[in-house]
């Protein structure tokens, strides 16, 4: 515990402390020290006065209490520390307390509130502090570094072409039709226009901004592709070139459109490799893998590519009128995708595998057509 010793205010008191001066009264001494007692803190004021002899037990019982006073009007703003008058200088982060400091001595000398000092240290109203001990005065001016903000997911866009459709626009990517119609606020029965463009949700190189519409337009044709890891475009045979041109030149002669042409191209592929085959599944023959059984004819008119090519698009000219329905037939197949289509024709027990193939079949048809 620090000890703390008087020390005469009058030059004519002698240094024993024995003699008072000329001008000295023991009123004016007693003042002096009373004064001087209520910079030491509170709870030590008691013991330290008394045990000097500056004062009795009554008198300091009394200086603690108007130290008290002090103190709580001080928090409460009513005053401010008579230190606080002279120009506060600059906080330190820190401050070692020294002998016969206070906690709002030491606030004031900074321009500090006490009462944020005592919440930096953990501190009451009625603590102690003592020399040595190390005090907070202000928290770290260094803040934590602001979190790097989220790298925003790549925009990628597709201008739409004449005769696109989105889930040719999704194959094309390596995307999903659902993917697609997600990303653009759009449903299945949504119609898009040429020239406006497609929010695509996974890369594709420089791609340009667009805008969509809900609205049905006429038969779209199919537009540029680009080809993806998921869904390469398959080169032709001489086989498979020469099936897909027939698929080509019979549908334009029945005024189909180059959409309807890619439905069938890739259910040609999907159904027998866009090859004439003579088998299948069950009794399934031919380029789309008709069944006999199904009224899609005998096996010999199956087996013939031109009508079994008729037979998949129907219409006016279908070779099995009120036996088979083909995609003429279909109400709504141009808003439909292709797998969609192609599956409402065809009836497969695998409704979804018509996708992949339309990539190629947009190349094939810019190939042969």
């Amino acid at each position: 515990m620090t000890t703390f010793k008087a020390v005469p205010d009058d030059p004519d008191e002698t240094h024993s402390g024995q003699h008072p001066g000329r001008h000295s009264t023991p009123e004016s001494r007693g003042h002096r020290v009373r004064t001087a007692l209520l910079t030491i803190p509170v709870a030590m004021i008691g013991t330290v006065a008394v045990s000097v002899g500056l004062v009795s037990p009554a008198q300091a019982a009394s200086l603690g209490k108007r130290a008290d006073r002090v103190k709580a009007a001080e928090a409460s703003g009513a005053v401010r520390p008579r230190a606080a008058s002279a120009r506060a200088q600059q906080a330190p982060r820190s401050y070692v307390v020294q002998a016969g400091d206070t906690v709002s001595a030491i606030a004031a000398r900074f321009g500090l509130s006490t009462a944020s000092v005592l919440a930096l240290n953990g501190l009451s109203w009625k603590s102690l502090i003592f020399p040595g001990q190390k005090l907070v005065l202000t928290r770290s001016s260094v803040s934590a570094p602001a979190p790097a903000p989220a790298a925003a997911p790549a925009v990628r866009h597709y201008r739409i072409e004449p005769g696109d459709t989105v889930s040719g626009i999704a194959a094309s990517h390596g995307l999903s039709t659902d993917e697609v119609l997600r990303a653009n606020g759009l449903d299945r029965s949504s119609i898009i226009f040429p020239g406006h463009t497609l929010t695509l949700p996974d890369p594709a190189p420089e791609l340009e901004t667009v805008a969509v519409t809900h609205h049905i337009a006429k038969t779209p044709a199919p537009g540029p592709v680009l080809p993806t890891s998921s869904h390469p475009i398959v080169p032709l045979t001489e086989e498979q070139r020469a099936n897909a041109r027939l698929i080509v030149q019979t549908g334009r002669a029945e005024g189909v459109s180059d959409y309807g042409l890619v439905i069938a191209l890739a259910a040609a592929a999907q159904e027998s490799s866009l090859r004439n085959v003579r088998g299948g599944d069950r009794d399934s023959l031919g380029l789309f893998q008709q069944r006999p059984s199904m009224g899609w004819g005998s096996a010999a008119q199956i087996m013939h590519p031109e009508r079994a090519v008729r037979a998949f698009f129907g219409g006016e000219h279908n070779p099995n009128p009120g036996r088979t329905r083909g995609l003429l037939d279909i109400p709504g197949w141009q808003a439909m995708s292709v797998t969609e289509a192609a599956q409402a024709v065809q009836i497969s027990a695998y409704p979804d595998s018509y996708a992949k193939w339309e990539a190629s079949a947009r190349v094939w048809l810019r190939q042969v057509g």
